[in-house]
């Protein structure tokens, strides 16, 4: 029997090519996008869980509000580590990191410097901690001597060769000299670590052996004891304020207290996020690695949803609406003993065969699109063939996907009752009109929705490109890791000043796009009250800053090389002087220190007020800022006059050549750094509108089907209308107008649900686009645009028939 409904169940495939290329297409292009968006979620809830405990390690966050500033960090004091192991019976352990950014390398007799972008400080329990093992070197000692290192097997490889590595010796950004004790496999590209490739013994940072609680720069991991009760843990970690935080500040604001502190309008709360949690669920300062979002997730694993229930509601409708041919059949089967059971496996068969050929034809196109999707979703994504449990799941959910979508249709046509489709009432017992309908409207207002969702998220990123944000980053070439030229930097800066096509150039290693920075705090001179503090970045730039950046002054004047005394000059942004609750006139002459508590304090005089600009993500708002003269040859900025940039960005690597021989030449322009900050945004704005042309796309699909059968159905109305003298445009607007009124009423259920979804997601922003009515309106255009191109080439193929031959027909 099982042989004879594959045999009957393929001939009908073949009956109706056409129906089945739909049906098939569609269910195809869902499957193979919900296989590759559930490779991403897994890929993304993968994250950080192959370490050794993992679901024990926590790691230390801050939210601390003081001096008018709020910052939400995830690092902690350089004490808190000991402070944790000692203090609770139930940390086993922890290690502290402390990021140094990029770092150049080379070994001790060479004189070419390689960049290595992520480097970082760790403390020698790093190894237990993570229960990460050395290729080679010993795990035990590797990092417990000042001056050591361990590298990855990539790094080890760009510099000595693995099995060499060991025990050569390196020097660091051309001053520091350090060994190398250890190989260590490269991180996982789903951890937190997947960017670092040089570790650094702690022990030989001096900053790590500070005991300053009010100076946070080290992400603080720590193991929990098996059992540990997570919650009560949580509310303890809060005593380390008390204990620790009060009585180190005590020292700067004599006789302050918990309460005086909280007083003010201050807050210091300590708390932790588990390391599986990291990814998704944390969005904080000083992170070590970029993160993702579980919104991210959740909207991933909708549009994967939608798009397979998408494709089965597309079987569904084609299926009823040619079960009006197939009554017939039904009808003689039903009269020669089928019971309406042997009807329904019949039925369900047929769909089960349509649903594996899909599922081949997914894995197809899968495997095809697979290098797209890692490049527009930036992962190194691949599809695991040779996991059992993958083709189990695999196998499974295409069961399931079968039944499901096969149910209805198999249920509809077994029910028809012989007597009344044999006499040649099949379209009257056919049915399903209604339901057909609904289906045609929940397709529609799934793809609104989508359609919806892209058109916010690639006007919020024009907003974003466009936004005035107070500064110029176009055609401004940044010329990295200028330290590198020592005491030629300042060289460097003048003869590149001097080259035609340079307008202006600052050197400073301060510039407004976000990296890691910190926070410093300022009091009025003359008092030392926590109420009269300041809480803000604190830039070193020099006199042609705000030029080359083209940012404004609304008060007092620039840095001046013509007055020494501005050696001690500050200039403070409109945010910082909003803190200070006075006007940018009131501020100048100002006088402010960061030396809290010490008779011998250094002043700074406030003589300017800059404009706010952006230096952070636009999804926070503009902080307090100061900038004073400085010696920061981190980078070196050069606006560029004309748009040739290639002549120009050559006649500055030639000067580089002259004055930093042997160190690398490495730069990028502003606005693409800038623009790096909202990659994510962008991905998901681009897999938005991948998977919404291909919801569009199988709708399209099913509204194609249905509406060829129902120019096929109404063939001889079509015929007799055009004998009476209706014209081609009449009919196609008949045929047309009953699918235009269904994708009304998907548009009027969408629009208001992508409006709050969307709405909910522009929240993260401080500074957001409003969704107008143009863009509801674009979106249900777009919507009808689409269903009319769909339904009227049939309507019109219909309409043009010769209407004798239309008469003819059965």
């Amino acid at each position: 029997m099982f042989k004879n409904h594959i045999k009957i169940a393929w001939r009908s495939l073949k009956k109706q090519p056409f129906f089945s290329f739909l049906n098939v297409f569609g269910l195809a292009i869902g499957i193979s996008s919900g296989l590759l968006i559930s490779l991403y979620i897994h890929d993304e809830l993968s994250f950080d869980k192959m370490f050794a405990d993992t679901e024990r390690i926590h790691r230390v966050d801050l939210d601390v509000k003081f001096g008018g500033t709020e910052s939400k960090m995830a690092v902690a004091s350089a004490p808190m580590a000991d402070a944790l192991v000692t203090d609770f019976p139930q940390v086993e352990l922890a290690t502290r990191f402390s990021s140094g950014g990029n770092a150049l390398i080379r070994e001790k007799d060479e004189n070419q410097n390689v960049k290595e972008p992520y480097v970082t400080f760790v403390d020698a329990s790093f190894f237990e901690m993570f229960g990460l093992k050395l290729l080679l070197g010993d795990e035990a000692t590797a990092l417990t001597e000042p001056n050591t290192l361990i590298l990855t097997k990539t790094a080890a490889e760009k510099h000595f060769g693995v099995n060499e590595a060991l025990g050569q010796t390196m020097i660091l950004n051309n001053v520091e000299t350090y060994t190398v004790t250890g190989v260590i496999e490269d991180m996982p590209k789903n951890s937190f670590l997947r960017d670092y490739s040089v570790f650094m013994a702690m022990a030989g940072y001096e900053d790590a052996l500070s005991p300053e609680w009010t100076s946070n720069n080290y992400p603080t991991f720590f193991k929990l004891a098996p059992g540990a009760d997570v919650k009560n843990f949580q509310h303890q970690l809060q005593s380390l304020f008390g204990t620790y935080v009060i009585p180190y500040a005590q020292r700067f604001f004599p006789g302050i207290s918990e309460e005086q502190f909280k007083a003010a309008g201050n807050h210091f709360y300590i708390s932790s996020t588990p390391l599986t949690r990291i990814h998704l669920h944390s969005n904080l300062e000083s992170e070590m690695s970029a993160n993702s979002s579980i919104q991210n997730i959740y909207i991933l694993s909708f549009i994967g949803l939608f798009l397979i229930v998408l494709a089965s509601v597309n079987f569904m409708n084609l299926s009823t609406a040619y079960s009006l041919k197939r009554s017939k059949e039904v009808g003689v089967r039903k009269t020669l003993g089928s019971t309406k059971i042997t009807l329904l496996w019949q039925f369900l068969m047929e769909s089960g065969l349509i649903t594996f050929i899909s599922l081949v034809a997914a894995l197809i196109l899968a495997v095809a699109l697979l290098p797209l999707f890692n490049g527009l979703a930036g992962k190194e994504i691949s599809i695991p063939f040779t996991n059992p449990m993958f083709w189990i799941v695999l196998v499974v959910m295409t069961l399931l996907l079968g039944l499901f979508s096969g149910a209805y249709p198999a249920f509809f046509m077994s029910r028809f009752i012989p007597a009344v489709v044999l006499k040649g009432s099949g379209e009257k017992s056919v049915g399903g009109g209604k339901i057909r309908n609904v289906l045609v409207v929940f397709q529609f207002a799934i793809s609104v929705f989508l359609i919806v969702s892209t058109i916010v998220v690639y006007q919020q990123l024009n907003f974003i490109q466009k936004k005035d944000l107070g500064f110029s980053k176009s055609q401004v070439l940044v010329i990295e890791d200028v330290f590198a030229a020592g005491d030629k930097a300042r060289t460097f800066k003048e003869e590149v000043g001097r080259i035609g096509q340079v307008e202006s150039v600052t050197l400073t290693g301060f510039l407004p796009t976000p990296s890691y920075r910190t926070n410093t705090t300022f009091f009025k001179e003359g008092s030392t009250h926590q109420e009269n503090t300041i809480n803000m970045q604190t830039w070193r730039i020099d006199h042609d800053y705000l030029s080359t950046l083209d940012m404004e002054l609304i008060s007092g004047r620039n840095f001046d090389r013509q007055f020494v005394s501005d050696s001690t000059a500050m200039l403070l942004n409109e945010s910082a002087v909003a803190i200070l609750g006075i006007t940018p006139e009131e501020v100048l002459g100002m006088r402010l220190s960061r030396d809290l508590g010490e008779q011998d304090a250094e002043f700074f005089k406030v003589v300017g007020v800059v404009k706010d600009f952006h230096f952070e993500s636009l999804k926070k708002g503009i902080g307090a800022l100061s900038m004073t003269l400085g010696n920061s040859t981190g980078a070196l900025a050069v606006k560029l006059e004309s748009e040739d940039f290639s002549s120009s960005i050559a006649a500055i690597e030639n000067i580089w050549r002259k004055v930093a021989p042997g160190q690398p030449f490495n730069y990028r322009f502003m606005d693409d750094a800038f623009n790096s900050t909202y990659e994510a945004e962008q991905k998901l704005g681009k897999i938005f509108m991948v998977f919404t042309i291909l919801s569009i796309l199988i709708a399209c699909l099913g509204l194609f089907g249905l509406a060829a059968f129902n120019a096929e159905k109404r063939t001889k109305e079509i015929g007799v209308r055009k004998v009476l003298g209706a014209s081609v445009s009449q009919i196609t607007y008949r045929l047309t107008i009953d699918f235009l009124k269904l994708v009304g009423i998907a548009i009027l259920i969408s629009l208001p649900l992508g409006w709050y979804a969307m709405n909910t997601w522009l929240e993260d922003f401080s500074y957001r686009i409003n969704i107008g009515i143009e863009i509801l309106v674009l979106a249900a255009l777009l919507a009808v645009t689409v269903a009319i191109i769909t339904v009227s080439y049939q309507s019109i193929k219909a309409a043009i028939v010769n209407p004798v031959k239309s008469l003819k027909t059965e």
